[in-house]
Parts: C-alpha cells; sequence; structure tokens
C-alpha cells in the first residue's frame, strides 16, 4: 500500500509540474491561440525531456547476493 501512495503522490506531482509549466507557456504566448489541451501537451513533453521516465523492475546486469 505505500508504494500505491507514493506512486499517486508522484503522479500528482508531475502534473502539478505540467499543469504550471503549460499556464507559464500559455502567459508568455505572445498572441495565445489554440486550445489548452496544445499548452497541456507542449508542457507534458518538455517535462518528460527534462526528467524521463525510469523503468521500474530488475535492473540489467545486477548481480544477486
Amino acid at each position: 500500500m505505500e508504494q500505491e501512495t507514493q506512486m499517486e503522490q508522484e503522479a500528482t506531482s508531475k502534473e502539478e509540474q505540467i499543469r504550471t509549466r503549460a499556464y507559464y507557456l500559455w502567459q508568455q504566448a505572445s498572441d495565445p491561440k489554440g486550445t489548452p489541451d496544445e499548452y497541456w501537451e507542449q508542457a507534458r513533453d518538455e517535462i518528460e525531456k527534462e526528467a524521463p521516465p525510469t523503468e521500474s523492475g530488475p535492473v540489467t546486469g545486477a548481480s544477486k547476493k
């Protein structure tokens, strides 16, 4: 259960980052046009490029002791 809570917090945190970035993109646009979804997608793409998602699961080449 603790993992689920942590995963939910990370998802919420990422969503907040995207929401904030999208708002700033909209504010900075010289002539805001388009839909909110366009700003959301641009913000999501930028954030994912900055911090690519990590894979969960076994690490390749990890030794077992």
